[in-house]
């Protein structure tokens, strides 16, 4: 048996091999012939102990006969195959298939696995529209499920497979909530689509509407556009917050090298899950867990390669709910601090030119990290999933001088990252902007307040506003919308229109990681609370510094009090249902928008029951 795998990037186009480590010295021995000894005592500490020894259990064992258990698979440990899989879209429609593969993988060292699927809910179909309010909430549906489902089962360990915005930190945060031996996968990127003889992606399509709004492509054109730009199973192909979550989960600790980045379609897929389910044993022998590994500096590590991917505002968002797990503080304010401090260094849409899949061929997210690592960019010594440090999984990655994917960090595309935080009267509770691939860091003009997204569509859609406008759009925060959605379908209707570096958008909702141009969110407090952007009428100055990382409104305190006085809250056309639990739970954006306490206010843990 073997203690982990590392692939090594070399040669043109970063051609991928694995390098298998011995378990330190001794015999090669299977690895349940060499511990079958020492599974007794093993079992005796894990939760799954409580629903399968002893004769008071016999009922319990019962149903897992049924289900075609040997006595030996009911008393090794049980291991949670996790997957976000279902029909909605092609991010997750792969998720089933690479879960065999994990099965196999835990079979082969020891232990049982029992998989079972949680939801997804796929922002690229519930974009635009009311749907979007689900997104963000299934986040915590996501991370609730998968800990009510291992509670209730008593599982000793978690392998958690997850391919869209959402569910993949809705897994890592589950991870960290129970605190068992933990590994994640990425489901794998879509491959690029083509039309007209060059390579899109869905961020072509969303563009190529507000392209039709005014004449400038034709619906045969749109048509077929539509039909070729996703050509396989995965997440969508560029850095959006797909890929960038992705990008963390590696940097983070929580997965195997090089498992971020291979498509979707690639065989060498079915190669990382079915060694993830084999070194689950081994974190479960060494008592390895998430909190372990996700600390205040991996965190950092996490954020750092968000700068550098000039990847999804989101990630601003997920961070904090990653740490929140852990019962760490690490909120939106820190996230911008490691974001201004990195450069930016991967070429990747939809700021550059590339996309996920020619990273991962390039050298993947260890090349990036190691040129990071080497310039003082990351830290070295966090622990991660292989049980060695990011130095130590990093060391045998050489630099691939025949790709221009990713820059050396010490010529990096710009000095800070592609995503900056901002704050001001208008945010003090901060805010988020992709700055990554815009030539234009300052941007001042009248406010044109919207008190929703289908309004400010409308508006956009029909060329109701203004070149050198901030479109403000309010009350879809966390609580106000509910849901905080993202606002691809009318970022991306401006820039279809050619609008895109001639207007700002603020609002205190969120963005898609394929939203370009001048575009503010995350804006806190938010307008549902009575934050300073409900206060905001047209006409109104506002101010945006990128640069000084400044977020203003051209009215004095006075003013702003006075409004703040005169304001009522709006009210929820949500008064039944999820959305309306989620709306009573939720916090703010800066802290990740979390719905419970965290584990800062834990009396005991899942793991150790």
């Amino acid at each position: 048996m073997w203690n982990t795998a590392v692939a090594v990037a070399s040669g043109p186009g970063g051609s991928l091999a694995f390098t298998r480590i011995r378990r330190g010295g001794g015999e090669e021995a299977s690895w349940p012939r060499k511990f079958m000894d020492a599974k007794a005592s093993l079992k005796s500490r894990l939760p799954s102990r409580h629903a399968t020894e002893g004769p008071e259990r016999a009922p319990h064992r019962a149903f897992y006969y049924a289900m075609g258990l040997t006595p030996e698979q009911i008393h090794q440990p049980f291991v949670g195959v996790a997957t976000c899989w279902n029909e909605a879209a092609p991010c997750n429609i792969a998720l089933m298939r690479q879960a065999q593969a994990v099965k196999q993988g835990v079979a082969a060292a020891g232990a049982t696995s029992r998989e079972f699927c949680t939801i997804t809910v796929t922002d690229g179909i519930a974009m635009g529209h009311e749907g979007m309010k689900s997104s963000l909430p299934s986040r915590e549906v996501i991370a609730d499920s998968v800990e009510l489902t291992m509670r209730g089962h008593t599982y000793d360990a978690l392998i958690g497979i997850a391919g869209c915005d959402k569910s993949q930190p809705g897994m890592m945060m589950a991870m960290c909530r129970l605190n068992v031996p933990s590994i994640f996968i990425y489901g794998g990127t879509i491959l690029p689509g083509t039309f007209k003889g060059r390579p899109v992606t869905v961020q072509d399509v969303y563009e190529a509407v507000g392209k039709h709004s005014i004449g400038a492509m034709s619906e045969a054109d749109l048509e077929t556009l539509e039909q070729n730009a996703c050509p396989s199973a995965g997440a969508c192909g560029a850095q959006f917050t797909a890929n960038t979550m992705a990008t963390v989960s590696e940097a983070i600790g929580l997965a195997l090298p090089y498992s971020a980045g291979a498509p979707a379609p690639y065989e060498i897929r079915d190669k990382f899950c079915m060694l993830a389910g084999e070194m689950i044993m081994d974190l479960i022998v060494k008592n390895i867990r998430p909190r372990d590994i996700v600390t205040r500096k991996a965190l950092e590590n996490a954020a750092a390669v968000v700068a550098a991917t000039g990847g999804s505002t989101n990630g601003a968002l997920h961070l904090p709910a990653i740490a929140h797990e852990c019962g760490i503080k690490f909120d939106l304010f820190d996230v911008a601090e490691v974001l201004k401090r990195t450069p930016y260094i991967a070429d990747l849409k939809p700021s550059g030119r590339y996309v996920a899949k020619d990273m991962f061929e390039a050298g993947g997210v260890p090349l990036l990290m190691k040129t990071l690592l080497d310039h003082g960019f990351l830290h070295g010594d966090c622990l991660t999933v292989t049980g060695r440090s990011i130095a130590e999984n990093l060391k045998s990655v050489k630099w691939n001088p025949d790709q221009d994917v990713i820059r050396p960090a010490d010529k990096p595309i710009s000095p800070t990252g592609g995503v900056i935080g901002l704050k001001g009267n208008l945010a003090p509770e901060g805010a988020i902007v992709k700055v990554a691939g815009m030539e234009r860091l300052h941007f001042s003009g009248p406010a044109r307040c919207f008190d929703s997204e289908e309004a400010c569509f409308e508006a956009v859609k029909n060329r109701k506003y203004k070149e050198g406008d901030v479109l403000v759009i309010r009350y879809e925060g966390p609580r106000g919308g509910p849901g905080m959605r993202e606002m691809l379908a009318t970022t991306a209707a401006l820039y279809g229109q050619g609008m895109g570096g001639k207007v700002a958008l603020i609002t205190d909702g969120r963005f898609s990681g394929a939203t370009r141009g001048f575009c503010v969110g995350h804006v806190g407090p938010e307008a549902a609370v009575g934050g300073p952007i409900a206060l905001l009428r047209d006409g109104d100055i506002i101010e945006l510094d990128a640069e000084k990382a400044a977020l203003e409104v051209k009215l004095t305190p006075g003013e702003l009090e006075k409004r703040a006085r005169e304001w009522k809250p709006r009210a929820s056309d949500f008064t039944s249902g999820y959305l309306w639990k989620y709306a009573q739970q939720v916090g703010s954006a800066r802290h990740g928008a979390v719905t419970h306490p965290g584990g800062a206010a834990e009396k005991t843990c899942y793991a150790d029951i």
